[in-house]
């Protein structure tokens, strides 16, 4: 009686080379797949442990997400800056049932004789547990400081976003907090007004009457502010501290989740792939089992069994370096501050047994799909197709195939209207169609590429007329080729070379639009005065100062980040340093109008005349004037409006830079660090550097885990051949003329799919380029010859060496 069983572990035992391929595919797949789960089971679980409202048992904060539409499409995005509450909550929230009193949080930055520091509100010690050590708490006009040599009674000159001015030291104390900068507690009531954002707090601390427990305090707080506020107790109290949980955990679930799901798909895409070309390799035994009776039930129960043996295994080992790379990944996000220190890497069985149940149930759907039609058929015509390859379309493959390329086209179309993220997601799954099309109609694109690609091939030589021969003939052989390869030329050409257009358009806008000769920065930011004093500095002849933030703008439906400068200065002195290339309108910088980039103007259907529904860096609703736009917005800013605009609701309410023509180096080293124009470009590409590392890994994960594929898919290909290399060994050919056949073939395989990987790249890329940047992408020639060039040496390596160990044996394999 059949035994597949037995027959499955005889398959794995003696045809080792298909198993091992199928073994690393599965593997590779399980890797991706479960880094991108725990990445985004990272982001779910992310949290902040309290340190500053550890003693505060309930705690009030606005929202720090700005909601935009309705019903369905309902949605939010995280804001710029810290949102706070109005001051009159404090006392709505000590109003509650069960609270005993309620005490407002109020911090903001300064400077000091030695240097930076971090003011306070006085009464915020009630919670944070400060105590002092001299002196008593402060009044009008005073100041309590910690990690200060100054004394009781003293007088020291401090900057706020209110000015400078000198104030009396009420007393001294040890700060509760880590850290070297020192701190300052201003009376309530100053420290409110000095702030920046006169009347807005940063949080309410909540102390509950005795008896009352904290989920009742929590719910009856809650109930008092309304939708004014929310409420956090326990550990959500670190997401108040740390507002940036909020962008980390979309970080991270982003990439779990949007790039996830792509990659997730790729590697499932690849690994079927790897599992069809295994078992279509075994047409002709498949053949020959159902030509001596047996039925095609068992030869399914029997691919099945071989399923089983490999793909919980490679499943359990390709989770080992999927949790390494997530760690590295997870680790790099923390290093170039994307991620919070304090926030945990999260590794559950749940990300490792989706990894293994995906490989698992991909490995058993390929197999049964690739052996459908030979289990099914007639014994005869079994052993005839898997002698000769089948020529003719398939009448479900071809349409969908079709049906993909359409669809990669239109959203290639639509993509012109996107940004940002948008942008490159949008790439991301406009190279996944187009790499459907390939792979569907695979065999018919692989055929018509043999025999262009074939024609140069006529007069090289024999080998070179066999190996032409080879690819017209066995069309899904070299479509099961092709398809890594064109994977890996198309992710990788798509997210790098987007990045390298996007820099390239930034640095020629900043190179014509930064007239400036000098340009000084200071942390934590420009006195109030120092756009006035740098005036009339000798041989200075303008003179700006430039708040750096962002603000939120409408985009593709939703809400999008954009870079804002509040300009301190008039629209005469701005021309004087800044070209910013003014299309259309007259700039202005009068409060209550806006500039806005050209390209910003187009995505969010504005234009000169209009209003602009914004979110300013705090989520505060706005709608300014639209009276300019301009072509700099990439390497200058895209909105910009006056500072007055924008101080009122960004943490830090000072002026970023101070912009001048003319005066010395000597003569502005009093307010920062002077920079000249050469300085600054070179200071800003390490901003872009760090946000092309975002779109360098995920080509480095997709491109290196397609090229793996790519050079496994040849290896087995390869290693399938032992018989027909064989075969012409023993006709007369030649052990060189055979190895230069199957170095025409690899270099075939490659040129096509350099070829087709390119094609998909540009059919992404122009469109959404011409869209994002108003030019055409960017492709340097280096790069995109170091991504052709790796993937030939690929070919021929993983081509020449098992087509080497092949021809060591003499006799025809079996």
């Amino acid at each position: 009686m059949f035994a597949p069983n037995g027959l499955a572990r005889a398959a794995l035992r003696f045809r080792p080379s298909a198993f091992v391929g199928t073994f690393i595919a599965l593997a590779m797949a399980a890797m991706v797949v479960s880094a991108c789960g725990i990445l985004l089971e990272t982001g779910v679980r992310a949290s902040v442990p309290p340190t500053r409202y550890a003693h505060a048992p309930v705690v009030a904060a606005a929202d720090q997400r700005a909601p935009y539409g309705h019903g369905d499409n309902a949605d939010s995005e995280p804001v710029p800056d810290r949102a706070r509450l109005d001051n009159s909550l404090v006392a709505k929230a000590a109003s509650a049932p069960g609270a005993r009193t309620a005490v407002a949080d109020v911090t903001f930055p300064g400077s000091g004789p030695g240097g930076p520091l971090t003011a306070h509100n006085w009464a915020s010690t009630a919670f944070t547990g400060e105590q002092l050590t001299s002196g008593r708490p402060p009044h009008t006009g005073e100041v309590v400081l910690a990690r200060s040599r100054a004394a009781v009674g003293s007088h020291v000159s401090l900057t706020t976003p209110e000015g400078t001015r000198t104030y009396r030291v009420s007393g001294t104390t040890k700060s509760a907090t880590s850290g070297t900068g020192a701190i300052a507690w201003f009376a309530d009531g100053e420290a409110l007004r000095l702030s920046g954002h006169p009347g807005r707090v940063d949080a309410v601390a909540v102390f509950p009457a005795d008896g009352v427990t904290t989920a009742s305090l929590k719910s009856q707080v809650a109930h008092a502010l309304g939708k004014h506020a929310k409420v956090y107790t326990g550990e959500d109290r670190g997401t108040v501290e740390d507002p940036s949980l909020g962008e980390a955990k979309e970080t991270l679930m982003g990439i779990g989740g949007s790039f996830g799901g792509i990659a997730t798909v790729v590697a499932m895409f690849t690994a079927a792939g790897t599992v069809a070309l295994a078992v279509g390799q075994r047409a002709r035994e498949f053949a020959l089992l159902r030509a001596i009776g047996t039925t095609p039930r068992q030869v399914r129960r029997s691919i099945a069994t071989e399923t089983l043996l490999v793909a919980p295994l490679a499943g359990a080992l390709g989770c080992l370096p999927g949790i390494a790379l997530a760690r590295w990944w997870f680790g790099q996000l923390q290093h170039i501050g994307a991620v919070p220190r304090p926030v945990d890497f999260s590794v559950s069985w749940i990300p490792l047994v989706s990894a293994g149940g995906a490989v698992l149930l991909t490995a058993l759907l390929s197999g049964y799909v690739a052996a459908h039609r030979s289990s099914r058929i007639k014994p005869g015509q079994a052993l005839s197709e898997a002698s000769v390859e089948r020529l003719r379309i398939g009448w479900i493959r071809t349409p969908l195939g079709l049906a993909a390329a359409a669809g990669g086209f239109v959203c290639a179309g639509l993509s012109a209207s996107m940004t940002g993220e948008d942008a490159a997601n949008a790439a991301l799954g406009i190279v996944v169609l187009f790499m459907l099309a390939v792979a569907l109609l695979g065999p018919l694109v692989a055929r018509g590429c043999a025999a262009l690609f074939g024609l140069p091939l006529r007069g090289a030589g024999a080998p070179a007329v066999l190996a032409a021969a080879n690819s017209r003939s066995n069309a899904r052989r070299l479509a099961s080729a092709i398809t890594p390869i064109v994977l890996a030329m198309a992710f990788s050409s798509v997210l790098i070379f987007m990045q390298t257009s996007t820099d390239r358009v930034t640095a020629e806008q900043q190179h014509a639009g930064i007239l400036a000769d000098h340009i000084v920065t200071a942390d934590p930011g420009l006195t109030q005065d120092a756009v006035r004093r740098a005036g009339h500095s000798p041989e200075v002849t303008a003179a700006v100062g430039l708040l750096r933030t962002s603000v939120l703008v409408p985009a593709s439906g939703g809400l999008e980040s954009a870079s804002a400068q509040g300009v301190t200065g008039s629209a005469r002195a701005l021309a004087a340093v800044q070209d910013l290339d003014v299309e259309h309108g007259r700039l202005s910088l009068k409060r209550g109008e806006i500039a806005v980039d050209a390209q910003l103007a187009g995505n969010a259907h504005v234009e000169v005349g209009d209003r602009l529904h914004l979110r300013l860096p705090d989520g505060t609703r706005a709608a300014p004037l639209v009276v300019a736009t301009y072509g700099r917005g990439m390497g200058l800013s895209q909105v910009t409006m006056a500072r007055a605009d924008l101080a009122a609701h960004v943490t830090s309410a000072y002026d970023t830079e101070l912009w001048t023509k003319g005066g010395t180096a000597a003569g502005l080293g009093p307010y920062g660090t002077v920079l000249d124009r050469g300085d600054y470009t070179a200071a800003q590409s390490l901003d872009r550097e760090l946000n092309a590392w975002a779109n360098s890994v995920m080509a480095g994960v997709l491109g290196g885990f397609a090229a793996v594929a790519a050079v496994n898919t040849l290896v087995m290909t390869v290693l399938d051949r032992r018989r027909e290399l064989s075969t012409l060994r023993l006709i007369g050919s030649t052990r060189r003329q055979v190895m230069r056949m199957i170095r025409w073939e690899a270099l075939l395989v490659a040129l096509t799919g350099i070829a087709l990987g390119t094609g998909i790249a540009l059919a992404t890329l122009v469109p959404m380029m011409k869209g994002l940047t108003g030019q055409g992408p960017y492709i340097p020639p280096l790069v995109y010859g170091s991504f052709a060039a790796a993937i030939v040496v690929l070919g021929l390596t993983a081509t020449t060496l098992p087509a080497r160990a092949a021809l060591r044996s003499e006799t025809l394999d079996e």
